[in-house]
């Protein structure tokens, strides 16, 4: 006779007791991976995780069936749910708020996990300030013809950029074929602020890497070059959050590494299987991220000089209010056609 799936378990996260239904569904075919083995991967790496993620916001992408089924993002907590869960109201570009989950410990996590979530995609803010983000995220985003050995070496070229200008970057993978570096920021400036010092980023290192990286935002700019998406730094905007996991077959970790292994590093290896006794051997490669949080000055010098060079911002994405000094929001060649 065959045995009967479990119907649920208790875990025990953050001093509370979380029902995981359902664990034994398979949420990962390559390796079978259930929903109780990401549950476990997420607890092996409690002290990381919650060291980047503790009271940030969060959007959730659910994929109830796990990585093979379909998938819907949920950035508004309902009003079904525990009494204990810590949420905070967020706003939209357009300006409508909701209700967000917020990651006040490993609990809130699981939580979410046992929802179904496959991505967690972070609020640069922390609760206790949601005007001020703590962090710059540089986005190396591989478009068509482009190879990770360029996303490699685009982030070669964002450390020597950092060092030059005294920062500190900090890089991870996205699950996926990016790569993210992080600036963690003191908390003096906006979110506007921090995306043109993205978007000065990107120019700059268009400027000196022009067949390797683009700042262009249409698509039809940028040929098989690695395009810096500044606009991930854009108010309101979420990123895939470090050490979260992607609805892939293989359940890869969008996980933090060190430079010096930034040329060796395969991103489809890097995954729930093995991440936490890496991390065991290695250590976190963010532990001191929040030592001493860098200015965002630097960047701002370069921001002033564009614009004195005569450089307007650069184009926001569609779903923005029409903000000033952006050019207007037609791709080149429909500008072309109607002139």
């Amino acid at each position: 006779m065959a045995s009967m799936a479990t119907t649920s378990v208790v875990v025990s996260a953050a001093g509370r007791d979380i029902e995981i239904t359902s664990p034994d569904k398979v949420f990962f075919a390559d390796r079978q991976d259930t929903k109780l083995d990401l549950v476990n991967y997420y607890v092996a790496i409690e002290e990381p995780l919650m060291r980047a993620m503790r009271n940030r916001p969060v959007l959730m992408q659910r994929f109830p069936n796990g990585a093979g089924g379909s998938s819907f993002f949920q950035k508004r907590v309902g009003d079904n749910v525990p009494d204990w869960l810590t949420t905070t109201i967020v706003s939209t570009p357009n300006g409508t708020t909701s209700r967000a989950l917020v990651i006040a410990d490993l609990a809130h996590f699981l939580w979410a996990v046992n929802l179904g979530c496959l991505g967690f995609h972070s609020w640069p803010v922390r609760t206790d300030d949601l005007e001020h983000p703590d962090e710059l995220r540089i986005d190396l985003d591989p478009g068509p013809g482009t190879t990770f050995a360029m996303a490699q070496e685009a982030a070669h070229r964002v450390h020597t950029l950092l060092d030059e200008l005294g920062l500190r970057g900090y890089i991870k993978t996205t699950g996926s074929r990016g790569l993210h570096v992080y600036v963690r920021l003191r908390r003096q400036w906006d979110s506007i602020q921090v995306r043109a010092a993205a978007v000065a980023v990107a120019r700059e290192l268009e400027r000196r890497h022009p067949a390797l990286i683009t700042a262009a935002w249409w698509k039809e700019e940028r040929g098989a070059r690695i395009f810096v998406d500044f606009n991930q730094n854009a108010p309101h905007k979420t990123v895939f959050a470090p050490w979260s996991v992607r609805a892939r077959s293989m359940a890869p970790v969008s996980c933090p590494i060190r430079w010096d292994e930034v040329d060796a590093i395969r991103p489809d290896d890097l995954t729930i299987a093995v991440v936490p006794e890496r991390l065991r051997l290695l250590g976190d490669p963010w532990a001191t991220m929040d030592d001493e949080p860098d200015s965002l000055a630097p960047l701002l010098e370069l921001v002033a000089r564009d614009q004195a060079n005569g450089l307007v911002d650069a184009p926001w994405p569609p779903v923005y209010p029409k903000m000033d000094g952006e050019p207007p929001r037609v791709a080149p060649s429909r500008a072309k056609k109607q002139r």
